[in-house]
């Protein structure tokens, strides 16, 4: 696939996703003609689709589709068929309808296509049929290349419509303006009303409170602080003034027999010391 026709698939596929809430794996219907074709020409069906929707796939075909492939007698082609998923459409085998209508009423459910199904067909008239139901992508094979066509008229409608209606939602809405939406103000309310407590578990809007650390000290709180360190001084100045006292030298009492004691020891010394002198001055004249 050329990468301008892919990157367009890849566009309109982005639409049906958005707007008709389309999701992957995709299913897709194939009828009678293209399981046909496709065997015909050696065509992978299942990797086609892939390519063209640039995604997973679910191959599905109706019973009344099978049973037109029956009618053909083409074995290979019916095995192939049968290793689609099987799509109900609650018309019995015997009285098997033409696949235009087992198509159409499984696609157009009120005019909508509910289930969201792609359509691989390669019957002009399916398509034509499909075309008018909005949100209905068809795919079919132009030679050996897989083709999607563009979006329908109904299709492109619906998707313009909801943009539209996107501008006016939301915040360019005055009524709406600033208010939640109808389901999430139930759920909050249920929500609310289960969990009283839940509101105290909230975190407090508005402004904070200034930094604790940043905050000049009171003077109600340096007043008890300065009485604490006058009474650490003075004790300290009273251990002190204990120790020194404690450390002081003891004076000894002398009694009066010890002192006359000494002072005759000291006249004693004092005349040996005279004598020495007298002596020393003879020897010397």
């Amino acid at each position: 696939m050329r990468q301008k026709r892919a990157k367009s698939y890849r566009k309109q596929m982005l639409v049906y996703h958005h707007n008709f809430k389309f999701r992957e794996p995709y299913q897709v219907l194939v009828d009678d003609k293209i399981v046909c074709d496709t065997h015909k020409a050696s065509f992978d069906l299942v990797k086609g689709l892939q390519r063209t929707l640039q995604a997973e796939v679910k191959p599905m075909i109706t019973q009344c589709c099978i049973q037109a492939i029956y009618e053909t007698k083409n074995q290979e082609a019916i095995d192939l068929a049968k290793t689609f998923e099987r799509r109900r459409c609650n018309h019995p085998p015997k009285e098997a309808k033409a696949p235009l209508e087992c198509l159409e009423s499984v696609v157009s459910i009120n005019g909508v296509n509910k289930h969201r199904y792609v359509v691989a067909s390669q019957d002009p008239e399916i398509r034509s049929t499909l075309r008018k139901v909005p949100g209905v992508p068809m795919i079919f094979m132009n030679r050996s290349v897989m083709v999607m066509e563009p979006l329908s008229r109904s299709s492109d409608k619906i998707s313009r419509d909801q943009e539209k209606l996107k501008l006016y939602k939301g915040l360019n809405d005055p009524s709406l303006a600033g208010k939640p939406p109808v389901e999430e103000s139930k759920g909050k309310a249920s929500q609310s009303s289960t969990m009283p407590n839940s509101s105290a578990n909230l975190k407090r809007k508005g402004p904070k409170g200034p930094n604790p650390l940043s905050i000049k000290k009171k003077k109600s709180d340096a007043a008890p602080s300065e009485t604490k360190t006058n009474a650490k001084r003075a004790s300290n100045a009273d251990s002190s003034s204990g120790t020194s006292s404690s450390r002081r030298r003891k004076r000894s009492h002398k009694s009066s027999g010890s002192r006359q004691t000494e002072q005759q020891d000291n006249t004693h010394v004092a005349a040996t010391n005279g004598d020495h002198a007298d002596a020393g001055a003879k020897s010397s004249n």
